[in-house]
């Protein structure tokens, strides 16, 4: 029996499956790849979205409002201020920063150097709001994922696997409480 998926196919050039914490299997395509292709992914990866869809948490209550402007007014303060800290060690400027609850994301940061983060961030570990903070200002000097971004960012964090660690094993769970 294969596995129920929704495909969104876009200009990406890799495919992704990911599990949303409501344990919808969403799998990411380049556009012109074939439907077989897919498939056969989406059937490699079957043990390991089994093992993620049994192992989900179990729901917790969705956060209300308030306590999002709450995250939002803390990550508004702290953010920025370990934003202007690290930015002269990885050696770069940086734009706007912008602050919001999101669905997919931990930062992001534009062609332009501006940075987004998410207020969920707030809940993590401070060594993890700093990886996450290097992670985007290192986009400034490499905006890919190449060797050499990583490089760059075990240079100012060498530890840095940890904290990304705990987004891959924690994550899910804060962003699966926002409400919908």
């Amino acid at each position: 029996m294969s596995i129920p998926y929704r495909l969104i196919r876009s200009a990406r050039k890799t495919l992704a499956v990911q599990i949303l914490p409501e344990g919808e299997v969403v799998v990411r395509a380049p556009r012109r790849m074939p439907a077989a292709a897919i498939d056969r992914f989406v059937e490699e990866k079957r043990g390991w979205i089994e093992k993620h869809l049994a192992n989900r948490p179990l729901a917790q209550p969705t956060f209300s409002e308030a306590e999002l402007r709450r995250l939002a007014r803390r990550a508004q303060e702290e953010i920025p201020a370990a934003v202007a800290r690290f930015a002269p060690l990885v050696g770069v400027t940086y734009g706007r920063i912008t602050i919001r609850a999101q669905r997919t994301r931990w930062g992001s940061c534009s062609s332009a150097g501006n940075l987004n983060f998410n207020c969920l961030l707030m809940l993590a570990p401070a060594r993890v709001r700093e990886y996450v903070v290097v992670h985007e200002l290192c986009h400034r000097k490499e905006m890919n994922h190449s060797p050499q971004f990583w490089a760059e960012v075990a240079r100012v964090l060498p530890d840095y696997d940890t904290s990304r660690q705990w987004l891959r094993e924690n994550g899910e769970a804060l962003i699966g409480r926002l409400p919908k």
